[in-house]
């Protein structure tokens, strides 16, 4: 008996030893040690705080070809819903479908020059244009169809929808048009910034740092060469997912190829450049990771690709714009479903450059050619 008990508190005394010890170990890994008390308060705030599906403040553009007094009405009853943010004020349909391409606006009202004889026979007295390939948003608009007017037309049926609505891009509003393009920028950003991540630190780890050292290299060329071999398997990635989307799901590719193609590798140049910049702080391959991990919960949840933008809270949409999968989602959607140009997203387009730009920058100088 006295052998048993012995032998339970040495094996208790050696697991003790082994877990002080990595208690100690994880103390000292800074990096570790911090993804253990950041992503699950991270995730905590995002799902709690920033992740809304009560869509407010879209925004919206008015076309209001009669200027009348019942059409300033119906304006103010439209922005007391606090459901939409009126951005602009257009002259004609046209300059609105084409702000909707953009994405400048989600929707646009089209009150049309009739306004005073449709009010008069109680009939829908404008048109809503909505960018349907976002579900939700296209669902927030379609609330008011019915919308009270009572201050104007005091004799309206309450069955009696006020408005039209128009659903562009997606008029049948399935979820696979809208989820198919944005999973692109997820996909990519996983893969993309975990790959590169890891680069520098697997050659401090297998000792190639050495031979690097003793090399004319450049830090830069250096970077430069680490994200070349990666580029063409982000665009193999982009074509396999666009093209079972579109054989499976029948999600429509209206852009140009050429368009989808630049903006894809803009992209995925970005995105291999965050991961650069994350190897040179990385002391490890599964610090590498965890750092992935710690980008890649912000880019879904906050690129717009489950909730839109406009039903996240202000502080949650300045982080959103910082993240290079944000830019993306607004990219890749505007080109394959509403069949924009390069030219169309020039913001974006030059964002993901100057991203891309600046992180090899910051890659480069974070790089040292020694083995500490």
């Amino acid at each position: 008996m006295a052998s048993l008990l012995n032998s339970f508190r040495h094996s208790y005394l050696r697991i003790y030893a082994i877990t002080a010890k990595e208690i100690k170990q994880l103390s000292r890994d800074r990096i570790t040690f911090a993804m253990v008390i950041m992503i699950p308060l991270i995730q905590l705030l995002l799902f709690g705080y920033a992740i809304n599906t009560d869509v407010r403040a879209i925004p919206v553009a008015i076309v209001d070809q009669i200027d009348s007094a019942a059409g300033r009405w119906i304006v103010e009853a439209v922005k007391v819903t606090q459901v939409v943010e009126v951005k602009q004020y257009l002259t004609t349909a046209e300059q609105a479908q084409a702000a909707i391409r953009r994405g400048d606006i989600k929707a646009a009202l089209i009150l049309p020059p009739t306004l005073t004889e449709k009010l008069a026979h109680n009939e829908p007295i404008g048109q809503w244009i909505v960018d349907g390939s976002d579900t939700m948003i296209a669902g927030a608009i379609k609330q008011l169809k019915n919308l009270s007017l009572n201050d104007i037309v005091p004799e309206q049926t309450s069955s009696q929808s006020r408005f039209e609505v128009s659903l562009f891009y997606n008029p049948e509003q399935r979820s696979a048009v809208n989820i198919v393009p944005g999973l692109i920028a997820v996909i990519l950003t996983m893969t993309m910034v975990l790959f590169t991540s890891s680069a520098i630190v697997r050659e401090r780890e297998r000792g190639n740092l050495e031979l690097l050292i003793t090399t004319p290299i450049k830090p830069l060329e250096l970077m430069i060469g680490k994200i070349l071999p990666y580029i063409v398997i982000g665009l193999i990635q982009m074509t396999i997912i666009l093209g079972l989307g579109n054989l499976i799901f029948a999600v429509p590719i209206n852009g140009a190829i050429s368009h989808l193609l630049l903006g894809t590798l803009l992209f995925i140049t970005a995105s291999l450049t965050l991961g650069l910049i994350i190897s040179t702080i990385a002391h490890t391959q599964l610090q590498a990771m965890q750092m992935t991990i710690f980008i890649l919960l912000p880019t879904i949840l906050l690129s717009g690709f489950i909730t839109p933008l406009e039903a996240m809270p202000t502080t949650a949409q300045w982080i959103a714009e910082a993240l290079p999968g944000t830019h993306f989602m607004r990219v890749i959607r505007a080109i394959v479903l509403k069949g924009a140009t390069i030219g169309e997203l020039i913001k974006d387009i030059l964002w993901l450059v100057g991203f891309t730009l600046i992180g090899l920058w910051v890659a480069a100088k974070r790089f040292n050619k020694r083995l500490d």
